[in-house]
């Protein structure tokens, strides 16, 4: 898949090898590669995934790395319901606007 100049993409960079990570890293950790995802728009005219370029993030840093995916996806969520949570946020939001009469 190619992108353009412009376009919103995701890339990959390894940042230490596992021989280069810190010893006081735990022992499972320090076995992998410190990775680095990333994601900002190419600024590159044109480019496949797989092939090294720059980006510019939206917070404005320019960073390295090989393209991952184009137009990445949100893939992220906020687990499953818990409902002592809900009623947790609903007794906080009555304490903070002076709701509740226990004070």
């Amino acid at each position: 898949m190619s992108a353009i100049k412009g376009q919103w993409v995701q890339i990959h960079r390894i940042l230490l090898n596992p021989g280069e990570r810190a010893p006081s890293v735990p022992e499972d950790t320090g076995n992998l590669p410190l990775e680095l995802r990333v994601r900002g728009f190419l600024l590159e005219e044109k480019a496949e995934v797989g092939e090294l370029v720059t980006i510019e993030t939206a917070a404005g840093r320019k960073v390295h790395g090989k393209i991952e995916s184009v137009e990445p996806t949100h893939e992220h969520n906020f687990g499953d319901y818990i409902p002592e949570l809900a009623e947790a946020g609903m007794e906080l939001t009555r304490w903070l606007t002076g709701g509740d009469e226990d004070e």
